[in-house]
């Protein structure tokens, strides 16, 4: 059978991603791996982890956790994360939050719950590929997000008109961004906000990373300032993304939205009719494991990951050649590297794995519209220092030419 008449038209947007391709390389033992922006497994919290699902499966909780439950997620968890929240500044309580298959799936849902055809996605230059990717499949537009910059809300309704619809949201990763590893200041995240009142628009804000911190005093999310201003969560457009992938497990596949409840209401009836609800068992898990250690274990791995970007940020100072600029994060996984004008990520990317063994992501996929052919990402979460100082210096040496 022939099954292009068959699949509808949103498939032709859909895309391998770049990154879970390269992830393929993490089995060749050679390879120096920069690429996956993943957590190093030698920080999960096995043990941990094997004493809860046990007391869970053997204990009074067995049948509720292997039994169908709620959409909008296991209570415990729910009520741990809004004291979370209420930690960074948003106090709420459990019905303001909905547990998803990881922060990706919330994406999926903000995505189908605002975008018709042609509406207008305001994201970063660059942006989180797995965002585009959730997004692609509604066929918006998207126009270019540029939070230190000057356009007025009548230019980017404006724009949005002129493509058939209208500005729908505003993404944002606005602590240690997946892919470049900057942090938005308090000062820019009043004008984001400020723009989306001007505009009526939702704004999501992406928190993957936000426990990551390593120096710098830690900025409120924008969701806490909204609510600093506005009184309540119900009052807010502010749709916070949160996630364990990157401090508990990501093979647990849990993470949370958290919002007003008119919007969580919505998104509790899509959640029922895509999988019913995100595996109880594993909830049950993370909320036994972070109720006990989570302070201390996100303690353990800042400290971790702390010293694979000191590393990474001292090898290139030592390696890398002139006209070579990148990031300086103060947490997160990834710094971004915009090399010399003319020269190609996907190309170096080609002659490194051929010549270098050292693996990275050409920036253009973090692109939109398919831009900065000239930039890669790096990720220091997977290798120790000593392999950090290698890859680099090889990168160097390939960049000398």
């Amino acid at each position: 059978m022939n099954w292009d008449h068959v699949f509808a038209s949103r498939t032709s947007r859909m895309k391998a991603s770049e990154i879970r391709e390269l992830l393929k390389l993490l089995d060749q033992p050679d390879i120096i791996s920069f690429a996956g922006g993943i957590p190093d497994p030698a920080f999960f919290p096995a043990a941990e982890f094997q004493s809860a699902i046990s007391d869970i499966l053997t204990g009074p909780r067995a049948e509720a956790a292997l039994q169908y439950s709620v959409s909008e997620g296991y209570k415990p968890l729910r009520d741990w994360i809004a004291g979370q929240m209420a930690r960074i500044g948003v106090p709420c309580d459990a019905d303001n939050i909905l547990i998803t298959s990881g922060s990706q799936q919330a994406l999926d849902y903000l995505g189908k719950l605002m975008l018709s055809p042609r509406d207008t996605a305001l994201v970063g230059w660059p942006t989180y590929l797995g965002a585009l990717g959730a997004f692609n499949a509604y066929e918006p537009e998207y126009d270019r997000l540029d939070p230190r910059g000057n356009r007025s809300a009548a230019d980017y309704a404006q724009t949005a008109q002129a493509k058939g619809g209208r500005v729908k949201f505003a993404y944002m990763s606005v602590d240690f961004a997946n892919p470049t590893g900057e942090t938005l200041d308090a000062a820019t995240r009043q004008t984001m906000l400020t723009l989306a009142d001007d505009l009526d628009i939702a704004i999501i804000e992406d928190a993957a990373y936000q426990s990551l911190r390593f120096d710098g005093d830690a900025v409120p999310p924008i969701l806490a300032m909204e609510i600093e201003q506005k009184g309540s969560i119900e009052a807010c457009r502010t749709l916070y993304c949160g996630s364990f992938s990157k401090t508990l497990a990501p093979g647990l596949r849990v993470g949370w939205i958290c919002g007003a409840k008119e919007v969580i209401s919505r998104l509790v009836l899509m959640k029922q009719a895509a999988d019913l609800h995100s595996s109880t068992l594993n909830q049950m898990a993370i909320a036994d494991v972070a109720g006990k250690i989570f302070d201390e274990h996100v303690a353990r791995i800042r400290t971790a990951y702390r010293a694979r970007r000191d590393a990474m940020l001292a090898a290139l100072t030592q390696h890398m050649p002139a006209g070579v600029e990148w990031t300086r994060p103060e947490g997160g996984m990834f710094v971004w590297i915009t090399l010399p004008k003319g020269m190609n990520g996907a190309d170096l990317l080609a002659k490194s794995l051929k010549t270098q063994r050292v693996a990275f992501v050409p920036g253009s996929a973090f692109f939109a519209d398919g831009s900065g052919t000239n930039t890669i990402r790096l990720s220091f979460s997977r290798a120790d220092e000593a392999t950090i100082g290698e890859g680099i210096k090889r990168l160097g040496a390939l960049l000398r030419g």
